[in-house]
């Protein structure tokens, strides 16, 4: 459980030292150490928190120290350099020291106002998706489950032969009611003839029209099964064939939206550009990508998972913040969140992940 009033965040099970173990000295002391850290990137030394009102010497500074760096939580870069979290402090700051931030009322408007974006849901989902990078400066992600389209129409328009001069083709053109458009290309039966073409299309768009995949599947099977459609043999295989490079596809995959990986290449990254190259290889991975999405599914609560952690990502030292979201009739619809570096400002991304959900939630509702 954070410390901001209940939220709930899920972390990984690591061998991070409870806060209770600090005193309460070294806690401040922690704190703003991480605080500066995350502020702009730079190890904090001594004489800077001695600066800060501790009212504590630089000495007595650089004990406490060296015993949080003992613990695992702090490490110095370089001989001379000030103490910088490692990934075991950052997770027991997230886990126990971190105040969040509610998101203010122009980022959620942000937000809403994409999630509002009219036409294909996925567009409205990339939208949104883009807002939350756009706000977290990370790259943002969101992913579902390849959604029933509902059918309007269905057409096909010839290809010509296939590659050397062999099977015929055609593409198959499905056009859902909530305005998306999707290609197959689907083998023509041989000598189909081009008003073969048009009877299958006008077929399945007067049989069809108003079902989905799954309920136009079981109708076209049993019409054709029971013998009442006055389709010639050549349309009926056409019908056939296309429903089912439709389903076969739709059922195996999930809708997977990346955006903003530009945002990764900021100044901050100019001192780190390999581990940068690693993180774009990693998101160009979106079969492992979603795999780590489908893992933070699981439950209510926020997944952060912090460099190591996730090992997926820990070779570039990125960290990940994931949201599952509900629809209206409880079931996990999908999981959003954000990719960066270690260094994010999580008290402030983790509630606008939080929101994204939420919204994404009455979206997909």
């Amino acid at each position: 459980m954070s410390a901001d009033g209940g939220r709930a965040y899920i972390m990984s099970m690591s061998a991070t030292p409870p806060i209770a173990e600090l005193s309460d000295r070294a806690r401040d002391i922690f704190r703003r150490v991480v605080d500066g850290y995350l502020h702009d990137g730079q190890p904090v030394g001594s004489k800077t928190l001695a600066q800060a009102g501790l009212n504590l010497s630089p000495a007595s500074i650089r004990g406490v120290l060296a015993q949080l760096e003992a613990m695992g939580l702090l490490a110095a870069p370089h001989t001379s350099a000030g103490r910088m979290p490692t990934e075991r402090g950052l997770r027991l700051f997230v886990d126990g020291m971190m105040q969040a931030t509610e998101p203010s009322a122009e980022e959620r408007a942000q937000i809403e106002a994409r999630a509002a974006n009219r036409g294909p849901v996925e567009e409205a989902l990339a939208a949104t998706t883009a807002a939350l990078s756009g706000l977290s400066a990370c790259a943002g992600l969101v992913m579902v489950p390849k959604r029933e389209a509902v059918l309007r129409s269905i057409g096909f328009v010839p290809l010509g032969s296939g590659n050397g001069g062999g099977q015929a083709q055609a593409l198959a053109v499905l056009v859902a009611e909530d305005g998306g458009v999707e290609n197959r290309v689907v083998d023509l039966p041989p000598g189909v003839s081009a008003s073969a073409l048009v009877e299958a299309g006008n077929y399945m768009t007067a049989t069809l029209g108003g079902l989905t995949l799954v309920e136009a599947r079981a109708r076209i099977e049993r019409e054709l099964g029971e013998g009442q459609s006055a389709l010639d043999a050549a349309a009926r295989t056409l019908v056939e064939r296309g429903l089912a490079v439709w389903s076969e596809d739709g059922a195996r995959r999930s809708v997977l939206i990346v955006r903003g990986q530009g945002r990764l290449l900021d100044d901050a990254a100019a001192a780190d550009l390999e581990r940068v190259r690693e993180l774009l290889d990693d998101l160009e991975g979106k079969q492992e990508v979603a795999a780590l999405l489908g893992a933070a599914s699981a439950g209510d609560a926020t997944r952060i998972f912090i460099g190591a952690e996730n090992k997926l990502f820990a070779l570039s030292g990125s960290s990940v913040i994931a949201k599952p979201f509900r629809g209206h009739d409880g079931r996990v619809v999908g999981v959003v969140g954000v990719i960066g570096p270690t260094r994010l400002n999580y008290a402030r991304i983790v509630p606008i992940v939080d929101f994204t959900a939420a919204t994404l939630a009455r979206l997909m509702g």
